[in-house]
């Protein structure tokens, strides 16, 4: 026999093993409410700014008062 294509790993969402056709969730429900959660803002990468980002800010302002 040959091996499957893919292994179902469990979905992220709700941890039901993942659907070929919504890989890697188990379903169109569950890949709609991750999502949601990128959109929301519930799922962010944490960042400290730096002195540059400040600066390259204040100039991006200065330019748009100008």
């Amino acid at each position: 026999m040959a091996e499957p294509a893919y292994v179902a790993e469990p979905c992220p969402t709700c941890g039901k093993p993942a659907a070929e056709r919504f890989r890697p969730f188990c379903s169109g429900r569950c890949k709609d409410v991750d999502l949601h959660r990128w959109f929301s803002g519930a799922y962010a990468i944490p960042a400290e700014e730096s002195a540059e980002d400040s600066v390259q800010e204040r100039d991006a302002n200065e330019k748009e008062g100008s």
